[in-house]
């Protein structure tokens, strides 16, 4: 009911606007001519305000128009193609708030000009449903915007983490007492927990947790080890001590009906982050890395360890922390999955910071380059080895260098899939200053690309298949030269 009222107020307000910009007047001439104040038309005019009976016979009068037109909410061929654009799920699905953009102010943009700007959005959606980007990952893509733009740090996160620690005699970092995680859920929050085999519902043997609201009763998969439990639980105290809501109840992420879900699942998770690793003794640790002269695999390993038995949350906590604490902002984090018996190898989460990076996860099923060491330490993994290196990379295209630090490992919990965790730290003077073991020669230098399809490096020798995207850019660049040398020859 309220989305209506919204539509028939901005509809107005539309119109309105539009019989004032017909007669040339600005706000101040309406307001002069009939005795209203400026700011309440301008409220009127950006849809917040829905003027009574009597003062639209009175602007109707003054604007020599029809009161039917005003209060209709059929929009002349001019208006159509925004009221259309209202009525879709366009200002539902993407949450503007978020970014700082007034949705107001974006209906005035639009409203000079609908039929470019509507003809600009429907060109934008026949993209995405043509690299199928459905509404996950249209919400996903959203997220990582919002992280990118906060640089992925959220003092005030930090800070509540912090305060729930000492208020509770918690000791943050690897050894936190799972047992105590729990009984405050148990005695703060009402929860009940229960450890549960899911093999025997079906399908969902890869399910970690199930929260069921109505009883408050968390379900935990009898497989899970020690330090996923942890994380669970950190996670569900993050969703109370938040006061987060809506949120999802199953872990992993199987289906969600609103982007605040989303959004709160990410909330929640980043709680836990600060939790199990918190922030003071990392950045103490890290300082101490960066200072070594050399690149050390077996070291950095053991700080890895110091903190976690999860190499994918200190990966992910690293991007909280590189870029508050040490103003390392140009940088991309991604995770990688090479499932059981496949070469196949898809990117499954990364985040970029500052800009859009080289390395980044593609829609059209190219082929990863194979130099990067994320995948590299993929096809090297053996059966529950985990691996650690780094590697300077450099891109031809761009020619931008990155300093990537990657740990490869067999994941336990899906069915034999290994995972690749890479952070790529781009080489900056900068970077350079923070991270000494970045000048040496300890760590390997490679030439790589994207993809095999977009690939100018022709000697390649793990290629997996031809440039065949590059070949056609190339092919099209010679005819346009060919063509300006025939006009050349001809004028």
């Amino acid at each position: 009911m309220k989305a209506e009222s919204d539509f028939i107020k901005t509809v107005f307000g539309l119109k309105l606007r539009q019989q004032r910009q017909k007669k040339d007047w600005s706000l101040q001439d309406l307001a002069d001519k009939t005795k209203l104040s400026k700011s309440y038309l301008n409220e009127i005019e950006n849809g917040k305000k829905y003027p009574k009976h009597d003062k639209i016979l009175q602007l109707a009068e003054v604007l020599n128009c029809k009161f039917d037109d005003l209060v209709s909410t059929k929009l002349d061929k001019n208006l159509a193609p925004f009221g259309e654009l209202l009525q879709s799920d366009f200002f539902k699905e993407i949450p503007l708030e978020l970014f700082g953009i007034n949705k107001n102010t974006l209906i005035n943009i639009i409203s000079e000009a609908p039929k470019q700007i509507t003809a600009f959005i429907n060109t934008l959606i026949e993209i995405s449903q043509n690299y199928n980007l459905g509404k996950e990952r249209f919400y996903f893509a959203v997220l990582r915007s919002f992280q990118e733009l906060h640089d992925n740090y959220f003092p005030e996160i930090e800070e509540v983490a912090q305060n729930f620690a000492t208020e509770n005699n918690l000791k943050l970092g690897k050894n936190i007492d799972i047992e105590h995680l729990e009984k405050i859920l148990i005695e703060n929050f009402g929860y009940e927990i229960k450890s549960e085999n899911f093999e025997t519902y079906g399908t969902l043997n890869n399910l970690r947790s199930l929260y069921i609201p109505e009883k408050k009763l968390l379900l935990l998969n009898q497989l899970l080890d020690k330090n996923q439990r942890t994380f669970i639980f950190a996670k569900e105290i993050g969703f109370n001590v938040l006061k987060l809501d809506p949120r999802p109840n199953t872990y992993s992420w199987l289906d969600f009906t609103s982007f605040d879900e989303l959004l709160n699942n990410y909330y929640a998770a980043y709680f836990a982050g600060c939790v199990l690793i918190p922030k003071d003794e990392l950045v103490e640790k890290l300082e101490d890395f960066f200072d070594e002269p050399k690149w050390n695999s077996q070291k950095f390993s053991e700080l890895i360890s110091h903190f976690t038995n999860s190499p994918e949350t200190f990966y992910y906590r690293l991007t909280n922390i590189l870029s508050s604490e040490f103003g390392i902002k140009d940088l991309f984090y991604l995770c990688f999955v090479k499932k059981k018996d496949t070469d196949k190898i898809q990117i499954l989460k990364e985040l970029h910071l500052n800009q859009q990076q080289a390395p980044h996860a593609n829609s059209m099923n190219e082929h990863y380059c194979r130099k990067w060491i994320a995948i590299k330490n993929l096809k090297e993994l053996k059966e529950n080895e985990t691996l650690t290196s780094a590697q300077i990379s450099h891109y031809k295209d761009s020619g931008l260098s990155y300093l990537v630090l990657s740990t490869s490992h067999k994941n336990p919990f899906s069915d034999g899939a290994n995972r690749s965790y890479c952070i790529g730290i781009l080489l900056n003077s900068n970077s350079l200053k923070k991270i000494k073991f970045a000048k040496s020669s300890s760590v390997k230098s490679e030439n790589v690309g994207v993809t095999c399809e977009t690939c100018n490096i022709l000697d390649c020798d793990v290629r997996k298949t031809a440039p065949t995207r590059l070949d056609k850019e190339n092919f099209n660049e010679s005819m346009k030269k060919s063509i300006a040398k025939i006009r050349k020859e001809m004028l």
